[in-house]
């Protein structure tokens, strides 16, 4: 016999505009003013190697958490991306919820403490029309980030000029999205097609494997994805390097870098034992050593994203300004 299943058609969706925002379009930050200081010696050596990989037109990949987006530093991804220094960008689900929330209404997040409480959490109207957009583009066999940079632009969003996903479909650079099925507030609305949802997501894994045949002599960097960015890295490499080996090529010499809060110390380069907890922040272990162990280079950048990611862009763009 069939489990019982949970009826959406039950649930009770309010207007956005009856939710409590947590941040609004003035927390984007300025990418053609001076930012604040953030020093960091490894931050001057990994900008180095972008520029680099720019110049051998190799893959410089920025993977992200949804904090980025909420951090306010969409603008300075975006003049990475229009200046050629970042050639694909990738973020799991709930990136891609608060960059359409941005270009929509301009404001997004909600008190998870407050919402949860009286069940209302994610149970908003207007926010699940991205299903309604992943259903439509999935059927016509597009990508989950190229579906909504897509709609966030032709339906000229008021605040679209912060959207990194309609600034990846504008310039034609792949923002591609990760989503894991129940983790994200969409996938509580009715209109959820499972279906549609992972052939769109899964268009965009197979888009970022292809981008991480590239990755030789290229930066990929992960900025406070501690789950969804390395495992989607590591799959991904597995069959980029597979197809490699069975060609006669390697794909090994590359750059790597993670940017998080967490203190990991001054030595990164060898992923500490079972024993000790960090051990399971999957990103020193897969992205900073596993993954350049034959022949690449990891670093560990520790701060705010708000200061990281404008750290790093200003040193790459400082010259064109």
């Amino acid at each position: 016999m069939p489990f019982e299943k949970f009826d959406r058609s039950r649930l009770v969706l309010k207007d956005l505009n009856e939710r409590v925002h947590d941040l609004d379009i003035s927390i984007m930050q300025d990418p053609w003013k001076v930012p604040p200081h953030f020093d960091n010696a490894n931050l001057d050596e990994v900008a180095k190697r972008i520029k680099i990989a720019k110049s051998r037109n190799a893959a410089v990949i920025m993977m992200m958490g949804a904090h980025v987006i909420r951090a306010g530093a969409a603008p300075w991804l975006i003049r990475l991306m229009e200046e050629g220094y970042v050639t694909h960008f990738a973020m799991n689900g709930a990136g891609a919820i608060h960059d359409f929330e941005f270009a929509m209404i301009g404001a997004t997040t909600e008190s998870v403490a407050r919402y949860i409480s009286e069940g209302q959490f994610g149970l908003w109207k207007q926010s699940g029309l991205i299903n309604d957009f992943i259903n439509q583009g999935a059927a016509a066999g597009l990508g989950h980030g190229e579906i909504l940079g897509m709609a966030i632009e032709e339906a000229k969003f008021k605040y679209r000029e912060y959207s990194l996903l309609a600034a990846g479909y504008r310039n034609r650079v792949p923002v591609t999205v990760h989503v894991g099925v129940g983790l994200d507030f969409i996938h509580q609305h009715q209109n959820c097609d499972g279906a549609m949802l992972g052939k769109a997501s899964y268009e965009d894994f197979l888009i970022y494997a292809r981008t991480i045949e590239n990755l030789e002599n290229g930066v990929f960097l992960n900025f406070g994805s501690a789950v969804t960015g390395p495992e989607v890295y590591l799959k991904a490499l597995s069959m980029a390097r597979n197809v490699a080996h069975s060609q006669g090529r390697k794909i090994t010499d590359f750059t790597t870098a993670v940017f998080d809060l967490l203190p990991l110390g001054d030595d990164t380069g060898e992923a500490p034992c079972k024993s000790d907890p960090r051990y399971y922040f999957r990103p020193w272990k897969t992205i900073l050593s596993r993954t350049v162990a034959d022949g690449g280079r990891g670093f560990y950048i520790q701060g705010d994203h708000k200061d990281t990611v404008a750290g790093l862009a200003f040193r790459l763009l400082d010259g064109e300004k």
